[in-house]
């Protein structure tokens, strides 16, 4: 068995057929990749042989490069790695140049026989650049079936040639929604975008019709026809000089300079365009080699596609334990998050029961998923049938006795012990014995909460991020009583609403929140030291981060922080760390500025909501000092302060796997996706290093940045964090 499979059919047509032994999507290995050659090598000698088309045995054409193959040359390549994968990927270009040349004579372009690809179902990454190396592509009319070049989501840029063709077919503006924002588009769409040139109900039919029918001329690309020119101009032609001043622009607005894959596969446009088709793929191999050698690359790929992938695989699930997918689930709460989770819940198949004080408040809860649907309707993505069957499954009540028959329950419920426990006792008398009973909280801590259960093994946190249908991550909390059915049913629940899910052990804040609040205050606390608004922020956002810490204090609400502070201190009582950032907050909620919600933060508002510009009246209490500090200086303050409290939550236990550290953050709270997360960010740093700028921030500006003892004890010792703690199989990264 192999992953291609050759047959020519009696029209005479070459059909090769990639399916994948063993997986449920085609992935490109290295061996795989030598069989394309093979059989493509055997069509154009064989005189019998008047085309190829190359589809998929699956459902779905292919789901891009297994990107452990790049591991693996790394290794094998010893002291010189980056020939290795430059020589890995010339041989890639070699192959697929040969199938678009296709046998044609060098100098008339004559004589090649036609190659066509019938993309049957969704297409990514290599899949989409064997695709482009083709002479025709012709795709599905499934409108679920997507095609696109994402590589740039995971620190690279597409190599395989795909970069090089698509930017010569379009022109480098037009090409970068899809190379430049990693866009997957529908076949109507990417038919638009010139990435297929047909749509049809039976692409392997259409595909061989069109190879059968070709002339020469059909097959030969722009690029290798004489008088080729790039649309939108040459970077050396007025037009073209402006098309990428614009680019370059476009690119460095978006990414602050912080992802350098985004700069690598803007200069491979850009340099490839100056000269011909076969040297700008040496280029394009160049530039690709060079974002594989940086650190950013390899840990956004282990984050953001292994270990992701292996998380929503169930990688910390317990063994043990059979399927605990959910059929009816119960929402207590039909708030913004409630409305959230019942909404995504019932997208997923669930019969979901919304459930608030008064039948007003539920129906207010529902509304949520109608207008999200309506939304919807609008844009093309669903239909009234859709809406009405979405609605059908929700049933929003003031009656706890539709509860009845859940098998999962989540509460949603204001943020008071009191109340929650509560509902937990109410509810408990109603839900059946077996029913796992979970709660939104995202401060309280589980072990406390689950003191008002009868049933604590079956109770645990499932923590959603605001808005809960646009945030990926859920952060799953177990108390210390919670048993491994209730993990596991909170993990199979997650799998089915399709998003990610971390779990920890159970403390204050968690996780998640545990890093973002430092961050917050961080930032607070340069404000009242005199350091900029528009500095800190701005500092945040050259590190990758989406929004700095003085606007995502606004976007969450200044009185939510006052309230947040004023609970911890209670709890902790004379442990609680004063902070001139509390002064800073109170101060606002005073002023009745409690920010986006309010139209007055830290930022001013127009009528419509929009930011405008940053309060200047935040100034006459806390005035700009004369002397502004040093960008890197600022940088290192927010990213340390947040790290250290990854590091923490690694040394006290609450987070159990390391991967969950890396994941979590960049799904949660947008850390810096180019690091790989704040553990990567430390390995890619050096842990020796890391400790001497602990040591340097904690005698500059307070023991907060005090060295943690596992830090400090890997930094003596030389160990990494992914050489320490990772799983074996996400180590090969």
């Amino acid at each position: 068995m192999s992953d291609f499979k050759y047959d020519v059919d009696a029209d005479g047509v070459a059909i090769i057929t990639w399916d994948a032994e063993g997986k449920s999507m085609n992935v490109l290995t290295r061996e795989a990749f030598g069989l394309v050659e093979e059989y493509v090598d055997r069509a154009l000698e064989d005189e019998g042989v008047k085309g190829i088309v190359i589809t998929s045995g699956k459902k779905d054409f292919a789901g891009g490069m297994d990107l452990n193959v790049l591991a693996t040359i790394r290794e094998e390549s010893g002291e010189n790695p980056a020939q290795g994968l430059f020589d890995f990927t010339m041989g890639g270009h070699r192959i697929l140049r040969k199938l678009e040349l296709a046998g044609m004579d060098p100098k008339t372009k004559k004589g090649g026989k036609p190659v066509a690809c019938a993309i049957n179902g969704t297409c990514a990454g290599i899949g989409t650049e064997i695709a482009l190396a083709c002479h025709h592509r012709v795709m599905t009319s499934n409108p679920k079936a997507k095609i696109g070049l994402p590589e740039i989501m995971i620190g690279i840029f597409p190599g395989g040639g795909g970069t090089m063709r698509y930017s010569r077919m379009v022109g480098a503006m037009a090409a970068a929604p899809v190379l430049l924002e990693g866009k997957m588009m529908d076949p109507k769409k990417a038919k638009g975008a010139q990435l297929i040139d047909a749509v049809a109900d039976d692409a392997l039919a259409a595909a061989k019709e069109w190879v059968l029918n070709a002339k020469d001329a059909d097959l030969v690309k722009p690029w290798d026809a004489k008088g080729y020119k790039m649309p939108g101009g040459a970077p050396y032609h007025p037009a073209g000089f402006m098309t990428f001043v614009g680019a370059s622009a476009m690119v460095h607005g978006k990414t602050q300079g912080a992802f350098p894959a985004a700069k690598a596969l803007l200069s491979s446009i850009y340099e490839g365009a100056l000269v011909d088709f076969d040297t700008a793929l040496k280029i394009e191999a160049r530039w690709f080699t060079n974002v594989l050698m940086n650190p950013s690359s390899s840990a956004m790929i282990r984050s953001l596609f292994l270990n992701k992938q292996a998380l929503e695989k169930g990688a910390v699930r317990p063994k043990d334990v059979p399927d605990q997918s959910v059929k009816k689930i119960g929402v207590l709460g039909a708030g913004m998050m409630g409305a959230g989770i019942a909404l995504v819940s019932a997208q997923a198949g669930m019969e979901v029961v919304l459930i608030d004080r008064d039948q007003d408040a539920a129906d207010k809860g529902k509304a949520y998923s109608a207008a999200y649907m309506d939304k919807g309707i609008k844009r093309g993505k669903a239909t009234e049938e859709k809406k009405e069957a979405l609605l059908a499954q929700i049933t929003a009540t003031p009656d706890l006795d539709a509860l009845k028959g859940c098998d999962l329950i989540i509460e949603a419920v204001f943020e008071d012990p009191g109340v929650k426990a509560e509902m937990t006792q109410k509810v408990e008398a109603i839900i059946p014995e077996d029913c796992i009973f979970a709660s939104n909280t995202s401060t309280l801590p589980i072990t406390e909460l689950a003191k008002a259960s009868s049933r604590p093994e079956q109770f645990i946190g499932i923590h959603f991020f605001s808005p809960v249908e646009k945030m990926f991550l859920v952060e799953i909390i177990k108390g210390k009583e919670t048993g491994d059915r209730a993990v596991a049913k909170a993990l199979d629940y997650v799998r089915q609403i399709r998003k990610t899910p971390i779990v920890v052990n159970d403390a204050r804040f968690f996780y998640a929140n545990r890093c973002i609040i430092p961050y917050i205050n961080e930032g607070m606390r340069m404000i009242t030291e005199g350091v900029s608004p528009v500095l800190i922020d701005n500092a945040a956002r050259q590190l990758g981060f989406p929004v700095g810490p003085v606007q995502l204090t606004d976007e969450t609400s200044i009185d939510l922080g006052a309230k947040i502070a004023r609970a911890t201190k209670a709890a902790m009582g004379d442990a609680y760390p004063e902070s001139p950032s509390d002064d800073l907050i109170f101060w606002m909620e005073e002023q009745g500025r409690l920010g986006r919600k309010a139209n007055a933060g830290f930022f001013d508002y127009d009528d419509k909501g929009k930011r405008a510009g940053y309060w200047k009246g935040l100034q006459e209490i806390y005035p700009l000092a004369a002397e502004q500090p040093d960008l890197i200086e600022v940088q290192e303050r927010l990213m340390f302060a947040q790290v250290l409290e990854a590091v923490r939550a690694l040394e006290e236990g609450v987070l159990m796997d390391i991967r969950e550290g890396d994941v979590g953050a960049i799904l949660a709270w947008g850390f810096a996706p180019w690091s790989g997360g704040p553990l990567s960010w430390l390995d890619i740093l050096g842990t020796p290093y890391a400790a001497e700028r602990c040591d340097s921030l904690a005698e500059q500006f307070g023991d907060r940045f005090t060295c943690p003892a596992l830090l400090r004890e890997m930094a003596e010792k030389g160990q990494s964090f992914y050489g320490r703690f990772a799983p074996e199989k996400s180590a090969a990264a």
